[in-house]
């Protein structure tokens, strides 16, 4: 496995809560849309084991040519060690990665795509976006439902309605809304649901989708296929 020591570039704020590091892009890496990579921070690897408590799965929220991996998260003011030790990180800092991987790129099976997600999951979503932009080849549409009770939204330049893109966003900021928003999204039989948040939020919204007649196969999960069994025991092992 190769360890890539690299440097903090910029840092933005998108909200109060909600920071994007981006960091220099070491040469000859890259990564498709939908990727996630391990973010690991200065300390971790000083002892006999990994200090797990200073390693994050991470998404990428850019794509390679924009030319900096960029990691979106949100920081509460109670949060884990990580995230503490992170916010107190500057330009210039160095931070590792390692181990990229994509569990979500965009699918172009001439269907509609609807992209699920909660809050900061939008940062995974972004590339996808923009990867459509780019090339909108075998896609038919893209419609994205976010919760988010903040009012805050993260990249209000990507996530905006582009009718000449077939693109459309949704905002709701609550689950009583959501949900029905996607039992209606799933009149689609035909369409493809990616969805990105907490266990308990794929759960919910499988559940949903489940009981309006979506297949497994139509549900794109941020998870290793092994990880997927535990979402889909019954239909998988069959």
């Amino acid at each position: 496995m190769q360890i890539y020591w690299t440097k903090i570039n910029k840092i933005i704020e998108e909200t109060p809560e909600v920071k994007t590091y981006l960091l220099d892009c070491p040469e000859g890496l890259t990564w498709e849309e939908g990727s996630h990579i391990h973010l690991a921070l200065e300390g971790f690897n000083a002892g006999d084991k990994p200090n797990r408590s200073l390693i994050r799965h991470m998404s990428i929220s850019t794509l390679p040519h924009e030319n900096s991996i960029g990691i979106t998260t949100r920081i509460k003011e109670q949060c884990s060690e990580f995230k503490s030790t992170l916010r107190n990180h500057k330009i210039g800092d160095e931070v590792a990665i390692f181990k990229i991987h994509s569990n979500v790129p965009l699918k172009r099976e001439d269907k509609n795509v609807y992209l699920l997600s909660s809050g900061v999951g939008l940062a995974t979503f972004r590339p996808l976006v923009l990867d459509y932009f780019d090339r909108a080849d075998n896609v038919n549409q893209i419609h994205s439902l976010n919760i988010d009770s903040t009012s805050d939204f993260l990249f209000p330049d990507v996530f905006a309605p582009a009718a000449d893109k077939k693109f459309t966003v949704q905002f709701v900021d609550n689950r009583k809304d959501y949900y029905e928003e996607v039992k209606n999204l799933a009149a689609d039989k035909e369409g493809l649901f990616y969805i990105v948040g907490s266990d308990e939020f794929l759960v919910q919204n499988i559940e949903v989708l489940r009981e309006q007649g979506i297949k497994p196969d139509q549900i794109m999960l941020d998870k290793r296929e092994q990880q997927r069994t535990e979402f889909f025991p019954v239909e998988l092992s069959m």
